[in-house]
């Protein structure tokens, strides 16, 4: 929790698309402009301490493991998009790693869902179609750039 005498965050550019967003959700300029900015951004994902995990999990060296918290049957990923935001939410010291929001897309996988910036005026809930419609656009960006490099 923020204390009352915490100056307030500025907005980020992706609060100001969220925003935009929420004023007309069928606006696709809006969504576009959204989710570009998402897949663009480098968020903050908490990690456990692989000693905290317990035995059944294998964890490689440099590998890492990102925080998931169920709630009401689901599995959600926390991802933040600044260090602030993972702190404040947090409330003690918390490891984390920068993702970025295009690797996020490609590497979830059904049934795991997203909280963005939890504890904020900007959280956001991503479900497991959205997910899955963000891997889908990844995926035909990244195509299209292998295209590009094989027909300059």
């Amino acid at each position: 929790m923020v204390a009352s005498t915490d100056k307030p965050q500025e907005m980020t550019k992706l609060d100001q698309a969220l925003q935009a967003l929420r004023d007309d959700m069928d606006n696709a300029k809006r969504q576009s402009k959204y989710y570009d900015i998402f897949l663009n951004t480098t968020f903050c994902v908490p990690t456990l301490d692989p000693q905290e995990a317990g035995e059944e999990s294998a964890i490689e060296e440099g590998q890492v493991l990102p925080l998931v918290i169920e709630s009401e049957g689901n599995d959600y990923l926390m991802l933040f998009d600044t260090e602030e935001r993972l702190k404040n939410w947090a409330a003690v010291d918390v490891k984390w790693v920068d993702v970025p929001g295009y690797v996020l897309a490609a590497t979830t996988m059904p049934p795991l869902h997203w909280v963005l910036n939890a504890g904020s005026d900007y959280s956001k809930q991503f479900l497991s179609d959205e997910i899955a419609w963000l891997r889908e656009v990844v995926e035909r960006c990244n195509e299209a750039a292998a295209q590009e490099e094989v027909n300059p």
